[in-house]
């Protein structure tokens, strides 16, 4: 291997956007964390200006072109730019010219700050849910141990009634017994190990979306936005389609009892490279993310949305979308969730590699 194409594997594995520009301010090189950023491939990048890729304060900087000609480097904090599809972004970067025969060219590091505050986030979500699952196991035990004695106790005592009429009153012990060790079983989520296999997760979206439309009966429209090019994922078929059903589900409840005419709900997936979840870095992730154009969840919901028994819904569990999370934990990804009104959506992001060891 060259030195050359070295530092470009260096450059390529780098979760740092970069890019590089010549003398007249084109685009030479990105590697693929700048093309997530800026949604663009490198093929039709390479060779536009710099300000057909962003424009920031509507123009280009004028200190990227003292330089490219001065090769005085630069750092800019916080700084607003707009892509070429009309989004916004604030970021972090620092342009470095480096002296070439041709002139200087600018090497350009950029850091995005709101995926910096969403890393942030994701590490609490997840530091939360190991923290819910400790509570939740002790409390399970707590609940589960006198339980059982409560309904052996009812048991015998059936045994020694004297009247039949009596048994009426023991069986509506051992009922509710019965019904509050499978509620704490259900919090407790999927309590085996992944039966992990290769599968591909248009297949499971597939099943899902078989399900609920005839369940839905015709009364939501179903879209389907699927990225062909996504490989195969390591995980459990059985446990991914009850994480996406969950949430399908409550999406599909909601919607039909919203009054809008237009019901509508997407299955979207997508790849994400060199991609920080939590506290690690992942080379490429799969991202399914379910949308639908419903009234949208309560702002003071979504903080504690993946609580078991939170719920906006009067006759709702609120487990289906702590299961679903404790399913996604197990693969060692995670849901997340922004909401307003006309539009809520579930990202579930599940790393494309997965590590040896599994947890419950």
């Amino acid at each position: 291997m060259s030195k050359t194409d070295h530092h470009k594997l260096l450059l390529d594995n780098l979760s740092t956007a970069v890019i590089q520009v010549d003398h007249k301010l084109r685009l030479v090189y990105l590697n693929p964390a700048a093309e997530m950023l800026f949604a663009c491939g490198a093929n039709r990048a390479i060779g536009m200006p710099v300000n057909q890729l962003f424009i920031e304060n509507d123009s280009t900087p004028e200190a990227w072109k003292q330089a490219a000609n001065a090769g005085h480097p630069f750092t800019k904090r916080e700084s607003q730019i707009v892509l070429p599809n009309g989004s916004r972004n604030i970021v972090d970067y620092t342009v470095s010219p480096v002296l070439t025969p041709e002139g200087y060219y600018l090497v350009v590091e950029l850091q995005p700050r709101d995926r910096l505050l969403k890393i942030s986030k994701e590490e609490e979500l997840l530091a939360q849910q190991d923290t819910l699952r400790t509570l939740v196991r002790g409390m399970a035990h707590e609940i589960k141990n006198p339980l059982g004695g409560i309904r052996g106790a009812a048991q015998l005592l059936e045994r020694e009634l004297p009247e039949e009429s009596l048994k009426d009153y023991t069986e509506v012990i051992i009922s509710e017994a019965d019904r509050l060790r499978n509620l704490v079983d259900r919090m407790l989520g999927p309590r085996k190990m992944p039966n992990l296999s290769s599968l591909n997760i248009h297949k499971v979206l597939e099943h899902v979306y078989a399900l609920v439309a005839a369940e839905s009966e015709g009364s939501i429209k179903l879209v389907r936005d699927y990225d062909p090019s996504l490989p195969d994922l390591v995980g459990d078929q059985e446990q991914l389609i009850q994480a996406i059903l969950n949430i399908v589900r409550n999406a599909m409840q909601v919607l039909e009892e919203s009054q809008q005419q237009d019901k509508r709900i997407t299955f979207r997936t997508r790849a994400k490279r060199q991609f920080t979840l939590g506290a690690e870095r992942h080379r490429l992730l799969c991202q399914v993310e379910i949308i639908d154009n419903g009234p949208g969840i309560p702002p003071e919901l979504l903080e504690t949305l993946f609580y078991p028994l939170v719920t906006g819904r009067a006759e709702g569990t609120g487990l289906g979308l702590s299961i679903a999370q404790t399913i996604l934990h197990q693969h060692h990804g995670l849901i997340e969730c922004e909401s307003k009104p006309g539009k809520t959506l579930f990202r579930l992001l599940i790393p494309l590699e997965q590590r040896n060891e599994q947890t419950l």
